[in-house]
């Protein structure tokens, strides 16, 4: 089996591959320093198990695991975070808490071995994800993957979101990416006095409207600084004024 570790700090890799050596059936194929070389790896040698630290520069854990479309199962490495311990808890997904001992490590191993070849795992990964998408830190901004390349939207620079069957599109003022979530779940996370869900298809930054017009019966149209058009419904109507103070 294989196994990839991801982490910023050299010495925590040291100690998980000290570790590792008591377990021939592991071979670790790869270590990483942060989240874009453990995109690289995974994608290279589609690991059985990672080991993950979440706080890492440039991307951190979570942001790295929402950019793979199948994750692998995951022990996660990490210093305390309370939202995050309560999600790990919450979906039976192993972490080790640093420090820990060869003892807690070899837990989480056994812990997994036992999952290995069944579903749990793999299952729990999007489940967790999907909770931890739910913390505030989480909500600052969106990253993003074209064409290989991986991008960060600050949420103040998000347009509008557009839905796009599975997908939704992020429009920014440098163009529109395509994000795999749902756009219940951004109107979820999204600040409401800034952004509103002004048609079933569209969530608006109010902030970049500069009119509203009138259009077809009780609908209308927001006309925003870049010129772009947004379906304005009833009830997205009703929300807009609430928020503007209109």
């Amino acid at each position: 089996m294989k196994a990839i570790i991801i982490d910023d700090e050299p010495l925590a890799r040291v100690i998980v591959k000290e570790y590792l050596q008591n377990y021939p059936e592991i071979e670790l194929v790869g270590e990483c320093s942060d989240g874009f070389q453990g995109i690289k790896a995974i994608q290279q040698y589609q690991p059985d198990v990672i080991f993950l630290d979440i706080q890492m520069p440039k991307i951190n854990g979570f942001e790295m695991l929402e950019l793979i479309e199948d994750p692998p199962a995951v022990i996660f490495t990490t210093a305390f975070d309370e939202y995050a311990i309560k999600a790990f808890e919450s979906h039976a997904i192993d972490y080790l808490l640093k420090p820990y001992s060869k003892e807690r490590f070899d837990k989480a191993i056994q812990k997994w071995l036992e999952q290995a070849n069944t579903a749990v795992s793999k299952t729990n990964t999007q489940e967790l994800l999907e909770t931890i998408s739910q913390a505030p830190a989480q909500h600052q901004r969106v990253v993003v993957k074209i064409s290989g390349k991986i991008k960060i939207i600050p949420i103040e620079e998000i347009h509008f979101i557009e839905a796009a069957d599975d997908y939704v599109k992020i429009h920014t003022k440098e163009g529109s990416l395509l994000k795999n979530k749902t756009m219940a779940h951004f109107e979820k996370i999204l600040d409401q006095q800034h952004f509103v869900r002004t048609h079933r298809s569209y969530i608006l930054n109010v902030q970049q409207i500069t009119r509203i017009d009138p259009y077809e019966k009780d609908n209308h149209i927001a006309i925003l600084k870049s010129g772009s058009k947004v379906p304005v419904s009833k009830t997205g109507y009703g929300k807009l004024k609430s928020v503007l103070g209109l």
